[in-house]
């Protein structure tokens, strides 16, 4: 194993402290001044890392979005095919963000609105992460109707609207409202969400709380 460099950690210390001042203060606000307060170095300092704050936004969102993925993939790895993985899936989803530690929760809620009307290359970035997100939740629920662990009537779209509406809601309930069992109230939500689609007569999420 290579050891990190002072500059490799230095930088990643920066798109940290990056993230989670952007989800207070917006990703469009984020200055090279205002994260060398946060992080202690001049302003030069950060500004030597990134070519303009474009690119800071650009590797903000990167780095935010292989923190997301990471237990994605895991959950993805660890499950069968099908409905197992889009609850695997689902339920990640659910205990990463209800694991954030960034001041102002859910990274890509904050991020997404701050960019929903402004086009370009971060807003772009963005969309892309979710999008993909909702994809391969579309695409474990057509697997799951063909395998017969769904109704072969459900709405895919719908599904994967729903379990993601349910982590944003969850995420809105805890970081406005402070509503502290918020995500428990989620897992309840995709409990009855799956039952009700599922066309197993059993919980399908037992044994996974």
């Amino acid at each position: 194993m290579t050891k990190e460099s002072v500059g490799a950690r230095r930088k990643r210390e920066i798109l940290a402290a990056a993230a989670d001042l952007s989800t207070a203060e917006g990703l469009g606000g984020l200055s090279f001044s205002r994260i060398a307060e946060e992080v202690g170095l001049t302003k030069a300092g950060v500004a030597a890392h990134f070519d303009s704050k474009e690119a800071l936004q650009l590797a903000v969102i990167e780095s935010a979005a292989a923190a997301y993925a990471a237990p994605l993939i895991l959950a993805a790895k660890s499950s069968e095919p099908g409905l197992p993985r889009l609850l695997a899936l689902a339920l990640a989803w659910l205990t990463h963000l209800e694991g954030i530690e960034y001041r102002g929760g859910c990274f890509f809620a904050s991020a997404g609105l701050a960019f929903a009307a402004n086009r370009g290359p971060v807003h772009d970035s963005i969309a892309k992460f979710t999008r993909d997100f909702l994809e391969t939740l579309e695409e474990q629920s057509r697997l799951a109707a063909r395998l017969g662990e769904l109704s072969p009537d459900i709405s895919h779209e719908i599904l994967a609207f729903q379990i993601h509406a349910l982590a944003q809601e969850a995420n809105l309930r805890r970081e406005l409202l402070g509503v502290t069992d918020a995500f428990v109230l989620a897992r309840h939500a995709l409990t009855d969400l799956i039952t009700r689609a599922s066309s197993i007569a059993t919980d399908p999420l037992e044994g996974t709380r």
